[in-house]
C-alpha cells in the first residue's frame, strides 16, 4: 500500500519534534492530508509544544501506522509553521476542511516538507515469511478481541 492510501485510511499519525532543549516530543495529531507527494499537512489543533518546537527546530519526523496490519510509513523532513489567515494558509485549510469541520478549532498548520519515507513493517513480516498483512490482522484481532473497522476519511 502506498503512503497517499495510508493517510487516507489512518486515525492518527505520530509528529515527533525536538525543542530548544533537545527533549524529543512525540504528539498524536487527528487531522492530517497530503497537499501534493512531497508535503504533508496537519492541523494544529491543540498542539502549543509541537509549535513551539518546530520554530525552534523544523527537523520533524512523522509516522503513520495501521495497527492491525502493523505496517506503515516513516515520513522525514522539516516542518513549518503556517498562519491560516495567509494565502498559503488559507489554500491548505481548504484541504483540512474536507477532513474536519468547523467544529475543529485549527490554530494554524504544520507544513511538512517530506524529505524520505521508508516503509515501516513489523519484525514479524520478516521473521516468519508465511506472515501477511491479512494473517497479521487476524491475529491482531484475537488477541486483543477487536475487529478493523474500515475507516474512509
Amino acid at each position: 500500500m502506498e503512503l497517499k492510501a495510508y493517510i487516507n485510511q489512518s486515525v492518527l499519525c505520530w509528529l515527533a519534534t525536538v525543542g530548544e532543549d533537545l527533549m524529543p516530543n512525540v504528539s498524536p495529531k487527528e487531522v492530517f492530508t497530503l497537499a501534493n507527494d512531497d508535503t504533508l499537512l496537519i492541523a494544529n489543533i491543540a498542539s502549543p509544544i509541537s509549535e513551539r518546537n518546530i520554530y525552534a527546530n523544523a527537523n520533524v519526523c512523522v509516522s503513520l501506522i495501521d495497527v492491525f496490519e502493523q505496517r506503515g510509513f516513516k515520513l522525514k523532513g522539516s516542518a513549518k509553521v503556517i498562519d491560516i489567515h495567509s494565502e498559503l494558509g488559507q489554500s491548505y485549510l481548504k484541504s483540512i476542511r474536507e477532513i474536519a469541520d468547523e467544529s475543529y478549532p485549527v490554530k494554524n498548520i504544520f507544513e511538512v516538507c517530506i524529505e524520505s519515507k521508508s516503509k515501516i513493517v513489523a519484525p514479524s513480516y520478516f521473521l516468519f515469511p508465511n506472515t501477511t498483512a491479512e494473517s497479521q490482522i487476524k491475529s491482531a484481532m484475537k488477541t486483543y478481541h477487536v475487529s478493523p473497522r474500515l475507516h474512509k476519511r
